[in-house]
């Protein structure tokens, strides 16, 4: 099976939430609306990916930006029948990549507690819980 991995347009959008929906362990909210992914994209140029097999099928996609400081990767997702296969892995490689060549050094995930596969793979890539950091959010009041 061969497959492009690439950095991920708008144009992928529809396909690309249609992936995160269908995998577990993947949640989405508002931020991940049209609007708000144009946005991220925008903000983040380049550093998002997909991969598709030849015929174009997306197969896997995930969300990569910065603030400056720490790279950030959002909804790592490989279609179920392709998973196991290396791609999800090429994908985060590609993402920190095009991190570290912004000199972005450290990078954050945030996975599900009681996401244990999710856990799984990014333990097996040598991803580190902290479990001295709590995560904190507020809303903010902006809308679409």
């Amino acid at each position: 099976m061969s497959y492009v991995i690439k950095p991920m347009t708008i144009k992928d959008f529809d396909e690309v939430t249609a992936l995160w929906r269908a995998t577990e362990g993947v949640g989405l909210s508002e931020s991940d609306s049209h609007e708000n992914t144009v946005i991220y994209l925008k903000h983040n140029r380049g550093l998002s990916q997909v991969a598709r097999l030849e015929n174009g099928k997306l197969v896997g996609a995930m969300l990569c930006g910065h603030d400056g400081r720490r790279g950030y990767l959002h909804h790592l997702a490989v279609a179920k029948d392709f998973r196991g296969q290396g791609i999800g892995t090429q994908i985060v490689l590609r993402c920190l990549e095009k991190l570290n060549r912004l000199g972005i050094v450290k990078c954050n995930i945030f996975v599900y507690a009681n996401n244990a596969g999710g856990k799984a793979f990014w333990k097996h890539l040598g991803w580190e819980i902290r479990n001295e950091l709590r995560m904190m959010q507020v809303f903010t009041g902006r809308k679409k």
